[in-house]
């Protein structure tokens, strides 16, 4: 399921602007600065065992992440093929902890059993057509399927990823007013940070 040389997932942090981005088995921390293009690195590339040290025993500290999303507080689920996690990811702590598996999705997520999603989830989505939920997306390259994504902390936008582009979408959730903000862009620095950083590790971040 592992998408090679692009993003594979990516999740919201609770703090303000920041996101965590997943690429094979290493990850980031990066302050996305929403609209302004002044997005960097705040910590990373690093491994995901070492910077999630509760995973480091487990398929995702060996494998990595390949789907993943926010809930409430510090959670996220976190997935590899047909496994997923949930997790407390406790920012600036160092204090990881796994709150339930690694299990399979369907274990986790029963109404998933039967369907193709038990088999691997590639971004946290509804079940529907791409278009029928954004119509913006029409005659793009995210029509057909779309790598990951994760809500910004401004409101009722969010972030979609597909290979080497991107897309900053408002949306109106209920309604199908949606549209896409400064068009499709490529990756030029998101898409190069795993690239040009890779062996640049950047110190630890403090509170």
């Amino acid at each position: 399921m592992t998408k090679s040389g692009y993003i594979d997932a990516a999740f919201r942090s609770s703090r303000n602007n920041e996101a965590y981005f997943f690429m094979n088995d290493k990850y980031i921390l990066l302050d996305y600065a929403p609209g302004t293009g002044n997005d960097k690195i705040l910590y990373g590339p690093s491994l995901v065992r070492d910077g999630f040290r509760s995973l480091a025993h487990t398929i995702f500290g060996s494998y990595g992440i390949d789907c993943s999303f926010n809930t409430d507080n510090n959670e996220a689920f976190i997935f590899y093929e047909n496994f997923c996690a949930l997790i407390d990811y406790a920012p600036y702590s160092g204090n990881v902890k796994i709150i339930s598996g690694p299990k399979k999705i369907a274990d986790m997520f029963p109404f998933f059993k039967g369907t193709m999603f038990e088999k691997g989830v590639d971004a946290a989505f509804s079940i529907k057509n791409i278009i029928d939920g954004f119509m913006c997306f029409r005659g793009t390259i995210f029509e057909n399927g779309i790598d990951a994504a994760f809500a910004s902390h401004k409101t009722n936008e969010a972030y979609f990823f597909k290979g080497e582009y991107y897309a900053r979408v408002t949306f109106t959730p209920g309604t199908t007013y949606d549209y896409i903000m400064d068009g499709v862009s490529a990756l030029l620095t998101i898409g190069l940070l795993f690239a040009v950083a890779c062996g640049h590790n950047l110190p630890a971040p403090t509170q």
